[in-house]
Order: C-alpha cells, then structure tokens, then sequence
C-alpha cells in the first residue's frame, strides 16, 4: 500500500523548484503518473512559475503541464489533478 502523503504533488513540486531541487522534479511527476496507472513515457512533462493564489502563504507556485507526446489531449481531470494544490 503506497504511504500516504499530506502534500499535494504541486505543493512538492513548488518545494522542489524553491529549494533549487528542479532537477528531480520531472522525476517526481513521473513516479505520481506510474502510481496513477499512466505511461510516463507517453507525456511530455512542462513547468510554468506563477504568482501564488492569495491565501496559500506561497510568493510563486510551479504549475506542471502535461502534454501527450502522441498528440492526443490531456484527460482534463489528470492535468487538474496534477495541479491540485489542496
């Protein structure tokens, strides 16, 4: 059974880009594709900083855009629940 993390995958993946850890989070979004039952192989995966959402006690969070490399779209509840930020 996967262990249970209180943090979303966006709030990880902000951490990440804030603590000069970029390099490791492609890594991360594929790892959470693999524990959802995607093929990370068949995403192209994107990072876009952001301004924070007012309330969140964050300046800049990392917004992570998945792109499928075969040109099919997105299912839009993956790209949504990627970004979940809680």
């Amino acid at each position: 059974m996967p262990r249970i993390n209180p943090y979303t995958l966006q709030m990880q993946i902000t951490r990440m880009f804030q603590q000069g850890q970029s390099l490791f989070a492609p890594m991360k979004v594929q790892e959470w594709l693999k524990e959802r039952g995607h093929n990370p192989a068949e995403y192209s995966i994107l990072f876009h900083q952001k301004p924070a959402p007012p309330g969140s006690g964050e300046v800049m969070v990392t917004e992570i855009e998945l792109k499928r490399k075969d040109g099919q779209p997105v299912d839009e509840w993956l790209q949504q629940e990627v970004n979940r930020w809680a």
